[in-house]
C-alpha cells in the first residue's frame, strides 16, 4: 500500500507532489508520519512534505472529531444515562481515564490512527477542543519526527 501511495505521489507533476502528500496523509494509518515520510523520499521539499503531510492528517482528525462530537450529542440527546455500562466499554474507559487526552494522543498513535483515537475520546466524553489540541501535537510531533527520519534515512543512503 505504501509503495502505491509513494507512486501515486511521485507520478503527480512537481508543483502537485504537495497536494498529493495532504492527500494520502488524510488516510487513516498512513497519518503524517508515513505522509510525511513519503513526501521526503519522493522529492518534496522536506518543510513542504512535512507541511502537507500534517495539515492532511489533521484535516481528517478534525472531521472525525467533529463527527463523533455531533454523533455523541445526538445520541445522548433526549436519552438518560446508561445505568451501568458494558464491561468492555467500561475497561476502555478505565484506559482512557489513566492515560488522559495527552497521553492518549500521544501514544494512541502507536497501535491506532488520530482519527479512530480522537473519535473514541470524544465518545468517551473527552472535551471536544481538548482532543483537538493534543490530537494537533501529536501529529505535528510523529510528522516532523519520520520526516526528519525519512530525510536521514535517504541522505545516509543517497536516495535524495
Amino acid at each position: 500500500m505504501l509503495e502505491a501511495l509513494s507512486d501515486f505521489t511521485a507520478g503527480l507533476p512537481a508543483w502537485a507532489q504537495w497536494i498529493g502528500v495532504m492527500l494520502i496523509s488524510a488516510i487513516p494509518f498512513v497519518e503524517s508520519y508515513f505522509g510525511a515520510a513519503i513526501g521526503v523520499l519522493v522529492g518534496v521539499h522536506p518543510a513542504v512534505a512535512i507541511a502537507a503531510a500534517i495539515v492532511g492528517n489533521a484535516v481528517s482528525m478534525l472531521a472525525f472529531v467533529l463527527g463523533a462530537d455531533a454523533a455523541r450529542k445526538k445520541v445522548r440527546s433526549g436519552r438518560e444515562q446508561a445505568a451501568e455500562p458494558t464491561p468492555r466499554r467500561a475497561r476502555l474507559k478505565r484506559m482512557f481515564d489513566r492515560f488522559g487526552v495527552p497521553g492518549v494522543s500521544l501514544l494512541g498513535q502507536t497501535v491506532l490512527p488520530s482519527q479512530i483515537t480522537s473519535g473514541a475520546m470524544v465518545s468517551f466524553g473527552a472535551s471536544r477542543n481538548a482532543v483537538i489540541l493534543w490530537q494537533c501535537i501529536s501529529i505535528v510531533l510523529w510528522g516532523v519526527l519520520f520526516g526528519l527520519l525519512a530525510l536521514g534515512g535517504a541522505e545516509l543512503l543517497s536516495l535524495r
